[in-house]
């Protein structure tokens, strides 16, 4: 069993919060747009970081983080980036590739929208986007998002609210 938190679009605002919520975590996971290294230093003071660049990031986080993550994490094929598109609607080539080697997870971030769903076109493949944990954007409430992979299997997901935009 992995118990991962997941991030994204912090935009160079580290909540005090995540520390609390990712402190049992034994990954953290960013779907891009950090901001800036400190924040990927804050966060790797909590848990092991598994990141993306954004399109906001500079060349300190480009340096460290790539524009794509794939790897397998109990039994579980995932593949991270920062601008992916939604379920029906993915960015090309992401289309292409997504088509052509499906994982069992895949996250993005970018939207600042929070989405968690089942892509029945493609295997029934996982879609997750955690919304923006960050100060920046027109979200309502700045959200990350908790879960653990067991067997092969996501499980225990849980949306966690960080507050309003205009709060923290």
């Amino acid at each position: 069993m992995i118990k991962i938190g997941l991030i994204s679009d912090t935009h160079n605002y580290f909540d005090p919060q995540i520390e609390k919520y990712f402190s049992d975590r034994d990954e953290i996971w960013h779907a891009g747009d950090f901001g800036t290294i400190e924040i990927a230093e804050k966060l790797k003071a909590i848990s092991p970081v598994v990141g993306v660049y954004g399109n906001i990031d500079g060349h300190d986080i480009r340096k460290v983080y790539p524009l794509h993550q794939r790897f397998t994490r109990e039994g579980v094929k995932v593949w991270i980036t920062h601008i992916g598109g939604i379920p029906g609607r993915y960015c090309i080539p992401i289309r292409e590739e997504i088509e052509n080697d499906t994982p069992d997870l895949f996250i993005c971030g970018h939207s600042h929208i929070l989405k968690i769903a089942r892509d029945q076109s493609l295997d029934r493949m996982l879609y997750m986007n955690p919304g923006a944990a960050g100060k920046q954007g027109f979200q309502v409430h700045r959200t990350v998002v908790r879960f653990s992979i067991v067997e092969s299997k996501i499980q225990d997901v849980e949306v966690i609210n960080l507050g309003r935009l205009g709060e923290g």
